[in-house]
C-alpha cells in the first residue's frame, strides 16, 4: 500500500474512471448514466484510492452521519487488485470520524462477504424485519 493513498477529497475524484467502472464492469449497476453517478457522488461521503494522481479505487457511504450509513459502489480497478487495497479502503472508511457512533452501517454484496466480515459485518439474521423496494431496472 506504500505507493497508494486514500482520500476523502471529492475534488480529486475522477468521474470518468468511476463512471466507466460502474457502468461497464460493476454487476450492480451496469449502464448507469453518468448524471446519476455524479448525483450519487454529490450526495454521499466519497473515498478514492490513488496511485500517484491516478484513481484506482472508489467507495461511497450514503449517510446522515448520526445514525445510519449504507456502504456502496466499492471497487478497485482489476489491474490493482490483490494488493490489499480493498481491505485498506474499508478500514479507512470504518475509522472515518464522521461515521463513528452510527447505530447501523449496511451494505449489499454478491461476492465479497469475506472482506466485509473482517470488519464485523454479518448477514442479516431476521430478513422478515428488513424491507426494500426495487423501483425500476433501467440500468
Amino acid at each position: 500500500m506504500s505507493d497508494y493513498t486514500i482520500s476523502d477529497d471529492k475534488a480529486k475524484l475522477n468521474l470518468e474512471v468511476i463512471h466507466q467502472f460502474l457502468s461497464q464492469e460493476a454487476y450492480w449497476c451496469k449502464n448507469i448514466p453518468i448524471d446519476i453517478v455524479k448525483r450519487s457522488i454529490d450526495n454521499s461521503l466519497c473515498f478514492g484510492v490513488y496511485l500517484g494522481d491516478s484513481q484506482v479505487g472508489f467507495a461511497r457511504v450514503i449517510t446522515d452521519q448520526a445514525t445510519f450509513g449504507y456502504l456502496a459502489d466499492v471497487f478497485i480497478l482489476p489491474e490493482h487488485r490483490g494488493k490489499g487495497l480493498s481491505k485498506e479502503l474499508v478500514a479507512f472508511i470504518m475509522a472515518y470520524p464522521p461515521l463513528q457512533g452510527l447505530r447501523r452501517l449496511m451494505l449489499v454484496t454478491f461476492d465479497a462477504h469475506g472482506l466485509y466480515e473482517q470488519f464485523g459485518f454479518k448477514p442479516i439474521d431476521m430478513p422478515e424485519n428488513t424491507m426494500s423496494i426495487k423501483a425500476f431496472t433501467a440500468y
